[in-house]
C-alpha cells in the first residue's frame, strides 16, 4: 500500500487530503498537534493514522519518522499571523512564522528524502500561496515563507529529479479554511467567504488526488487553484 505523510492534517486542506488519500487507498499518516481533533479524524476515517507532534519539534519527527516507510510526503503544516503593517509585527510572531511555515517544512523533508533517494521514487508536495507569487499588504513574512517555499521546491527538485523523486507546489488562492480563525472575527471572516466562491478543501485534495495518479513519468510541479469569482477581503465582488 502507499503511504502519505501529511503534516497540518486536523482542519483544512491537510484534513480533506488525509480524509481523500485514505479513501482512494493510501495509508496515511495525519499529523497535527491536536490530539483531540485527530481522534475526530480517526473516527471519520478508521484507516488513518494519527500522529500528534509539533512539526517543530525536530527531535520527535525524527523519533516518529525513524520507523516509517513514506511514499508521498505533503508539506501542508502552516500558520498566518497577525495581519498588520511589517513595521509594526511582534518578533515573536516572525519567528514562529519561518519556523513553522519554512524551518519544519524544510527539516522534514531533510529526514525523508534520504529513504526516497535509496528507492529510487516518491512525491514530495508543499502547500504554499498564491501571496507567494503576488504582493499583498499586511502579509509580508506570510508572504516571504511561502516565496520561499516555492524556491525551495523549485531547487529541490534539481536535486532529487535524477533519483525518480516528483516535487509539486500546491498554489491555492482563497481557500475557506481555519486560517484566519485566530487573527479575523466573525464578521470579517463572513465578508471574506461572502458568495460561496472560495475554494474549498476538497477541491485542493481532488487536484492532488488526480497529481498522484500520474504515471512515475509525469511531474506537476506546480498547480494553482484560484475562486473562478474571487472577492475582496470586504467580501465585495
Amino acid at each position: 500500500m502507499t503511504t502519505a505523510f501529511i503534516t497540518g492534517a486536523t482542519s483544512g486542506i491537510g484534513k480533506a487530503m488525509a480524509l481523500s488519500l485514505s479513501e482512494a487507498g493510501y495509508e496515511v499518516y495525519a499529523v497535527g498537534r491536536s490530539k483531540a481533533a485527530l481522534g475526530e479524524l480517526r473516527a471519520a476515517q478508521p484507516g488513518i493514522t494519527p500522529i500528534a507532534v509539533d512539526v517543530t519539534d525536530r527531535d520527535a519527527l525524527e523519533s516518529v519518522l525513524s520507523d516509517l516507510h513514506i511514499d508521498v510526503l505533503i508539506n501542508n503544516a502552516g500558520m498566518m499571523p497577525p495581519l498588520g503593517n511589517f513595521a509594526d509585527m511582534k518578533i515573536s510572531d516572525i519567528d514562529a512564522t519561518l519556523e513553522v511555515n519554512l524551518s519544519a517544512a524544510i527539516m522534514l523533508t531533510r529526514l525523508v528524502v534520504p529513504q526516497m533517494r535509496e528507492r529510487q521514487s516518491g512525491h514530495i508536495i508543499f502547500t504554499g500561496s498564491s501571496a507567494a507569487h503576488t504582493a499583498f499588504p499586511n502579509v509580508a513574512v506570510y508572504s516571504a515563507t511561502k516565496a520561499a517555499i516555492a524556491g525551495f521546491a523549485a531547487a529541490l527538485r534539481a536535486d532529487v529529479m535524477q533519483y525518480g523523486i516528483r516535487v509539486t507546489e500546491i498554489v491555492p488562492g482563497r481557500v475557506e479554511t481555519e486560517l484566519y480563525k485566530d487573527i479575523l472575527d466573525e464578521k470579517a471572516r463572513a465578508a471574506m467567504y461572502a458568495g460561496n466562491v472560495a475554494v474549498q478543501p476538497s477541491d485542493v485534495a481532488a487536484m492532488v488526488l488526480a497529481l498522484l495518479a500520474l504515471p512515475a513519468w509525469a511531474d506537476v510541479t506546480r498547480f494553482d487553484i484560484m475562486p473562478t469569482r474571487p472577492t475582496t477581503p470586504s467580501g465585495t465582488k
